[in-house]
């Protein structure tokens, strides 16, 4: 019961810490707003493309969806990091190690609160950009299989920032680590699959399966757990390093 307590005050003061930063505000709701973006954007983009280049965008449908997949886990973990970042300049992190919530528990809380939040806006939006075809399941698959992506981004920012400034630094230099994935759209397979070393392609690569309909999209999800959590592993232990200066 006081672990539940202290993680429940956790949770309220992770909550006031967002409201009282417009930074973090912005970036909760943008995995939303660009989800909205897609589904207002894309339609008339289409028909412009068509209409004066003769050029459909659809078939490219599958590698924006992907995109918003990847976007928004990455939302989440940016603002996970930067509430990392305060807790530790501010001392509460050290602080929590003498409360009923152990620095298992801690941890713990920090890896599951991301995933559950990443997983919950997948949910909503992927339906919400108005391009997805794939089923119900697919759309389960693909939010669990993109959600760990949000305590990797956290742990790294948190890990190798000093400060906030370092930490949105950090942020933006990221995003560059998935345009490898994103690229590998335009190859052939087996070529793809030289892209693997980037962990966004096989969350990506899961997308484009499931909305192909190929039989593949849960051995590509599997490839990116197994991906994530060796990855997981190693920012963990940074992590606990950090946090024990």
């Amino acid at each position: 019961m006081q672990a539940r307590a202290a993680v429940g005050a956790l949770g309220r003061i992770d909550l006031g810490n967002v409201r009282r930063d417009p930074m973090l505000m912005w970036l909760t709701a943008f995995a939303l707003t660009i989800a909205l973006a897609v589904r207002w954007g894309v339609p008339p983009l289409t028909e412009m493309l068509q209409g004066r280049f003769d050029f459909d965008l659809t078939p490219y449908y599958p590698l924006l969806l992907s995109f918003v997949a990847g976007a928004t886990p990455g939302m989440v973990g940016a603002v996970i990091g930067f509430l990392l970042l305060d807790q530790k300049d501010d001392g509460t992190i050290i602080a929590l190690q003498v409360t009923p919530l152990t620095h298992r528990g801690y941890l713990l809380y920090r890896a599951l609160t991301p995933i559950l939040l990443s997983f919950a806006l997948t949910l909503l939006a992927l339906p919400l950009t108005g391009l997805m075809t794939a089923g119900g399941v697919d759309l389960v698959l693909i939010s669990a299989t993109s959600a760990p992506m949000a305590p990797l981004f956290a742990f790294f920012v948190a890990s190798f920032a000093a400060n906030k400034v370092q930490g949105f630094a950090i942020m933006k230099g990221s995003g560059v680590l998935s345009w490898p994935a994103l690229f590998a759209w335009f190859l052939p397979m087996p070529w793809q699959l030289t892209m693997g070393f980037v962990p966004h392609y096989w969350i990506l690569k899961t997308v484009w399966a499931a909305e192909s309909g190929e039989a593949g999209a849960w051995l590509y999800a599997t490839a990116a757990l197994a991906f994530q959590a060796l990855l997981m592993l190693v920012l963990l232990r940074r992590f606990d390093h950090v946090m024990r200066r």
